[in-house]
């Protein structure tokens, strides 16, 4: 594979180029290293939204919305949505891009599915590399679409400068809100499914609970729609413009700095694992385990004896 020729092509915004780079880091290739260096300098400029929520709160419906609202005002977009990992295949499962092929004609509109392969976090491993190529490839607006919310399923907030949390009223998601911590990401609050009965008291719930939640006079606003019918989704295309436009560019370097921290953070943890697989055989790694169920060894020792070998031999490729 001639890297070269690959990053040129994706700093044209070439889509199959897109593609292949994205793969590149999503199956973590030895290649990997050398197109994050031709490409990284290129990255940085696109302000990238993440949508989130419980499952069948209507999240990728909202985005086919958004979609054509963005690409109307000329919008360069780029669109992540991760999905639950096959267990067999480790592959995507939900296929976004289906609901949304309607958008798959546009050359200046990139969707990608990618899978969590059991990552913690409602993330796909690679989902940070993934925002670098498509801001490399010029994308203005990169959208990053969450597989649900749950306890640990907040990290979108390392990765997006604007989060955008979505409920449906009725769906006992007012309980939810505190139990993932979302009163603390999200930049706007949708209330999808708007035409519900439960809709009214929803809303009031959730005005009540921001308001004790501490954030005195700059309350998130609060946008109802029924994505369906497209229903109140230009109000909330509205309201990404004006944080953009007016919040990010106070706020932008204190949060790409998060995203970067969070990529690192994993690069290294890769690495470790990449070379203790390296120089301890499966055999005695087994072994190792086997003994850790047997109550043997304790996780801690287990851990620090691996991670012994590689500080004592040092990183080598």
């Amino acid at each position: 594979m001639d890297l070269q020729i690959v990053s040129k092509q994706i700093l044209a915004g070439d889509p199959r180029a897109v593609a292949r780079g994205i793969s590149i880091f999503e199956n973590n290739l030895p290649e990997a290293k050398e197109l994050m260096k031709r490409i990284f300098p290129y990255s940085g400029s696109a302000a990238v939204v993440g949508i989130t929520g419980s499952p069948g709160a209507g999240k990728s419906t909202l985005l086919d919305q958004l979609l054509e609202i963005f690409r109307a005002q000329a919008k360069k977009i780029g669109l992540i949505a991760v999905d639950p990992s096959s267990p067999f295949t480790g592959g995507a499962i939900l296929g976004d891009r289906i609901r949304m092929m309607r958008h798959s004609l546009d050359d200046e509109i990139f969707i990608r599915s990618m899978a969590t392969r059991g990552n913690l976090g409602g993330l796909a491993k690679a989902t940070g590399e993934a925002i670098t190529v498509l801001e490399a490839a010029g994308k203005e607006m990169i959208f990053v679409e969450t597989v649900g919310v749950g306890q640990d399923e907040v990290e979108i907030v390392k990765l997006a400068d604007v989060v955008v949390v979505v409920l449906v009223p009725g769906a006992g998601d007012d309980i939810q809100i505190f139990k993932a911590g979302l009163m603390e990401i999200a930049d706007i609050f949708v209330l999808n499914k708007a035409d519900l009965p439960e809709t009214n008291r929803t809303e009031r719930q959730l005005r009540a609970m921001l308001e004790l939640g501490g954030h005195g006079t700059s309350l998130p606003p609060v946008v109802k729609t029924i994505a369906p019918d497209g229903v109140g989704v230009a109000e909330l295309a509205r309201e990404l413009h004006k944080l953009v436009e007016t919040f990010l560019p106070k706020t932008q370097k204190t949060k790409r700095k998060q995203l970067l921290e969070a990529m690192v953070n994993d690069i290294i943890s890769q690495e470790i694992i990449h070379q203790i697989k390296k120089r301890v055989s499966s055999r005695e790694i087994e072994a190792l385990f086997e003994q850790l169920v047997q109550h043997q060894v304790d996780p801690y020792s287990l851990a620090e004896k691996l991670l012994q070998k590689v500080m004592k031999e040092g990183v080598n490729d």
